[in-house]
């Protein structure tokens, strides 16, 4: 991001340009951003440390350029549905390097799954286990799997986003993990119990969480080899690493994470002496998030009776519903108007009928008319992914940028496209 020009400039593109080009809202996303955090992985992880990979959580951010950008930098894919492993496919990701998630997956995902060849399943449920042995047995074939673990770990992040703690809708715990589902699995035919998975939430800006996770982790396995002479042969640490939102410090670094469970990792298995096994990380926020800005054009602006400035612009809910669902705070920026003294208190708001529809509130920005554009920062992650129609709104166009140029990858979603389906 420059912001000497006149006019807001995000990684060497003039915004302003963009949104006459492209019209708004846009979300842009820099190519050149997702492969500078890829290159950090790699350098601080998967170089680093023998016997480790990384996964992209593409649930963050998925289109189809997407997973040819993750593909092309050797990282591994995390996929929660049918739908994301069918795009993935039609990438050309590799479905053996597929980690494949969910709580409550279908047998027709399931089946997909299977069919497809994906590397790992992670395994939510007993019944899930047991649905996955027969449909593996079915297709005589042996399926590898995790078990998602949770560790009873609270995460300092909002209560929607916090999953390792012991009342979460994710995983076994780790006393279901030792007396019943791993003897389970050791018995099955159609599964290949290959490790564990924990996940302790997402946008987390410390490493508590992780180091306490990984070391009740250590110890469970540590019983599930005294009891049943069972060891992993992989431990899945998932992802949830912050990055920078408005009144959050600067995004964490990857090693910030890892070189701490790493180390007790790595001295759990030299006292034991056992082979370590492989690592696995799963970033998607991270890589995403802050590659990515939203634009809109201002349209509506007025102070109301209490003395409340609002700017409606020409998006909103529809494509970033994360203010009213996490209470998310960002940082905005007025594109034409970047050395204008930054005087009034203005509540972004969307076009949404729905009072809760706001992207931001108070951020100081110059005073507005209709015409401006605004850049909302850090919309990578989750926007996109969770936009949706709601008042029969198109979603925007995604534009890739890279080395200055930029590419259409998603078109703009026309009224026609939102009545395909409809009879």
């Amino acid at each position: 991001m420059i912001m000497n020009s006149d006019t807001f400039m995000f990684h060497g593109c003039d915004v302003a340009a963009l949104a006459a080009k492209y019209g708004t809202p846009l979300y842009l996303v820099s190519e050149d951003e997702i492969r500078k955090r890829c290159a950090e992985i790699k350098r601080d992880f998967t170089d680093k440390y023998d016997n480790t990979r990384a996964a992209y959580a593409s649930k963050a951010f998925q289109t189809l350029e997407m997973i040819r950008i993750i593909k092309s930098e050797g990282l591994s894919l995390d996929v929660v549905s049918g739908g994301e492993i069918y795009a993935a496919v039609k990438a050309g990701f590799d479905p053996a390097d597929m980690v494949f998630h969910g709580n409550s997956k279908t047998a027709g995902e399931i089946g997909e799954a299977l069919d497809a060849g994906v590397g790992t399943i992670v395994v939510d449920n007993l019944s899930e286990l047991e649905l996955m042995d027969q449909m593996a047995r079915d297709r005589n074939m042996k399926q590898e799997v995790l078990f998602r673990v949770t560790p009873g770990v609270d995460s300092h992040t909002h209560q929607y986003i916090s999953t390792g703690q012991a009342d979460s809708k994710f995983g076994f715990s780790t006393e279901e993990t030792v007396e019943t589902a791993v003897p389970e699995a050791l018995k099955m035919e159609g599964i290949d119990l290959k490790g564990v998975h924990f996940h302790v939430g997402s946008q987390l800006l410390e490493n508590t969480s992780h180091i306490m996770a990984v070391e009740i982790i250590i110890k469970m396995l540590e019983d599930l080899k005294d009891k049943y002479g069972w060891t992993a042969r992989e431990i899945n640490c998932g992802g949830g690493f912050g990055v920078h939102y408005a009144g959050d410090p600067s995004r964490t670094k990857i090693s910030d994470f890892v070189d701490p469970v790493m180390k007790r990792i790595e001295e759990a298995y030299n006292r034991c002496g056992d082979p370590r096994p492989m690592v696995t990380i799963e970033p998607g926020r991270w890589i995403i998030a802050e590659a990515g800005i939203t634009v809109y054009e201002v349209g509506s602006v007025k102070t109301n009776a209490a003395g409340r400035v609002y700017a409606g612009v020409d998006g909103g809910f529809p494509d970033n519903p994360r203010t009213e669902l996490y209470n998310a705070s960002y940082e905005v920026e007025a594109v034409e108007k970047l050395k204008l003294p930054h005087t009034v208190k203005t509540t972004v708001a969307g076009k949404c009928c729905e009072s809760g529809d706001i992207v931001a509130y108070d951020v100081m920005l110059p005073p507005l008319e209709r015409g401006d554009h605004l850049a909302v920062l850090a919309t990578g992650a989750y926007n996109y992914s969770m936009s949706s129609n709601y008042n029969r709104i198109g979603r925007p166009p995604v534009v890739m940028l890279k080395d200055g140029k930029d590419r259409l990858t998603v078109k703009r979603e026309t009224y026609e496209d939102m009545l395909r389906n409809e009879m």
